[in-house]
Order: structure tokens, then sequence, then C-alpha cells
């Protein structure tokens, strides 16, 4: 019998061969916005995953904080994207595309000199990737009402969207300290409206996006992504984190996704939490949960037999490892993390790393 870990899993209307999932990776290699053949080579040496979460994906143009990230809000970006779904789908393999919008993480030369758009006008302490080089970001300012509902809008269009490029679903960035995670934190969200405040209002905008998206596509087809203890992007700890988000969790449940994707402690950092605080979560979530952040095969294997998780995604090994998902069900030897090529470029240190069948 296989680890379970390397078993099929239905999250939603997405069947997944095999509980290896590839987390979402910014690369920085698509120049005016949109995907290209290097995006088609780049995924679809990666199909062997049980569920591929691509890159994060602007909503929007206003939504963008980062260079050469792949939208989703015009056509041309749908027909590119389409290119990459069928290639993918053609070995195999499932993917969704992840929702984004970065809020006040941004830059104002990639937002034609416009101010970047938050909760409040708090700025972060925090960089972004600009012409090839990381700048702070700029001076936000606080959406207002209307903004708020345009932005909505704007999820369900690129949501609408995802779907006509092929897409299996969409994951919801609801993490590392963006827009949602923005409104969703007493450090970031100062407001006094409808929006901020007590928890209930603080969720507020979640709730929104969720119901806007998956009225778009379906439940079913609609995933989010969480990160409850990260300080990514200077987001801060909540003041009563168990709280904020066993709230988030009960909203989830409501809206029935078809997964969550939970990066457990810091982004890119130590898998640390106070004592049971994830195990808590999870065990409050109903549906499939895919864990992140720290796993080898030996941990992953674990977390899947337990209960844990469902399944667990794999972000630097996959970009190193194009065929992790087969060396990791053959025990096989991995190439070594990347240290260079992470961002910007072109096909080396992105399509160049060799699978064991090449």
């Amino acid at each position: 019998m296989p680890d379970k870990l390397f078993t099929p899993l239905k999250a939603g209307a997405i069947e997944m061969k095999n509980r290896v999932v590839m987390a979402p990776l910014t690369r920085n290699r698509a120049p005016n916005d949109t995907p290209g053949p290097l995006q088609a080579e780049y995924y679809v040496q990666r199909a062997g995953a049980g569920l591929i979460v691509t890159e994060g994906t602007p909503i929007s143009p206003t939504a963008k904080g980062y260079a050469d990230t792949p939208g989703i809000w015009t056509d041309a970006q749908v027909a590119q994207w389409r290119n990459v779904t069928d290639a993918v789908h053609a070995r195999g393999g499932r993917i969704v595309t992840q929702l984004w919008h970065v809020g006040r993480v941004s830059h104002d030369s990639l937002l034609k000199g416009e101010q970047p758009v938050a909760p409040s006008a708090l700025i972060a302490k925090s960089r972004t990737y600009v012409d090839g080089q990381f700048l702070p970001t700029s001076q936000p300012r606080a959406l207002t009402g209307d903004e708020i509902a345009a932005i909505l809008q704007d999820y369900a269009h690129a949501a609408r969207n995802a779907i006509r490029a092929g897409f299996d679903g969409v994951e919801i960035h609801a993490a590392n300290g963006y827009l949602i995670d923005q409104f969703l934190r007493d450090t970031t969200n100062h407001r006094t409206d409808g929006y901020g405040g007590p928890i209930s209002n603080r969720v507020r905008f979640l709730r929104e996006v969720v119901a806007a998206v998956s009225g778009a596509i379906g439940a079913d087809r609609t995933g989010l992504r969480l990160s409850p203890w990260s300080n990514a992007n200077d987001v801060g700890i909540d003041s009563d984190t168990p709280a904020l988000f066993a709230a988030v969790i009960d909203e989830l449940n409501a809206a029935g996704l078809a997964f969550l994707h939970v990066v457990e402690g810091q982004t890119g950092g130590p898998r640390q939490w106070p004592a049971g605080g994830i195990e808590a979560l999870r065990n409050r979530f109903n549906g499939v949960w895919i864990a992140n952040n720290g796993y080898d095969r030996d941990l992953a294997i674990q977390a899947v037999e337990t209960g844990a998780a469902d399944a667990v995604a794999f972000g630097k090994l996959y970009i190193s490892n194009p065929d992790l998902a087969e060396r990791l069900i053959e025990n096989a030897p991995l190439n070594p993390l990347p240290t260079e090529g992470l961002y910007g470029g072109g096909a080396a240190f992105y399509t160049d790393y060799p699978s064991r069948a090449a």
C-alpha cells in the first residue's frame, strides 16, 4: 500500500491524483503582466503534482505589487493562460490560479504613479520587486466604501476569467500580509466603519470576497490561503489571533470551500506557533486542509497519515525539482534548494532544473 500522501484526493470538484501540492511561487518572469510559453513549460514540468497553485495572479492593474507578475483581467491574459492550462491538463495535471490583490505591498511606479490602497493608510515596512531590484513599498491610502465594492467585482471578474482560461478552480490569496490579510488584523486595519473594529467587522471583507468568487464559479472550485501566525510583509500579529482565525474558519465552513491552504508558522521561516494554535484551527475546519511551510518527505507523510493535513504543499523544493512529486513517491534524491535566480530573468534557474527522466 502506498503512503496516503501519494493517494488520490478530491477537493470539492477538483480531483487530485496525489496529495503533493505545488505552492504558489512568485518568479517575476511575465513581461507586460502576461504569461507566455516560458510559463507553460514551467508548469508542465511540474504537472506530476496532485495540484498546482500558480504564482500570485493580480486581479486588476491596481492589484499588483511586483514587476512582471501575470494577471488575469484581460482577454489576452486569459488566452495565454489557456495555453498553460491546456498543456498541464494534457500531462494529466490539475491547476488553479491564485487570485491576488497585494493592497499596500506595492510601489507607485507599478501603479502609474498612483498610491497603493489598503484598509488604512499605514505603510508596510517591507520591500517589493521593481525593475530588477527590491525597493521599499510606497505610502498607501485608505480605501473608500465604493472602492471596496469595485474590488469585489474585480475578484468575481478574475474568477470567471480563470474558468474561461481553463483552470480547475482558484485559490483566494488571504495570507502573507496582502489585502485580505490587512483587513483581518487589528495591526493593519484601523477603520471605524463596517469593515473595521471588532473581529466580526474585520472578517467582513474576506466573507464578501469569498461570496463574490464562489458565487461566480462555485464554492467547489474555490480555495483560500491563510497564514495566521506569520508576520510576512510587516502585517503584524493580531492581538487575538486564535479568536480572529476561528471566526475566519467559521466563515469558510459556512461557504463550503473546496480547500483551505495554511502557512504554518512564519512564511518561509520557522514552523512555530503557540501550542495547539494550528491544531485547533485544523480541527475547526470541515473541509480539505492543505498544510504548507518547511515540510520534507517524512514530515508530509506523517501529517497526512495522522490527519493533521489532507495534503501538503511544497514551495522551494518545487523550484529546483520540477518532478518533485515523482521523486517523493520514489524516495529519490532531490536537487539542492535554489540559491539564485528566484526573481526575474528567463529560462535559467526556471525551466532548466533537471528532472530524473532528463
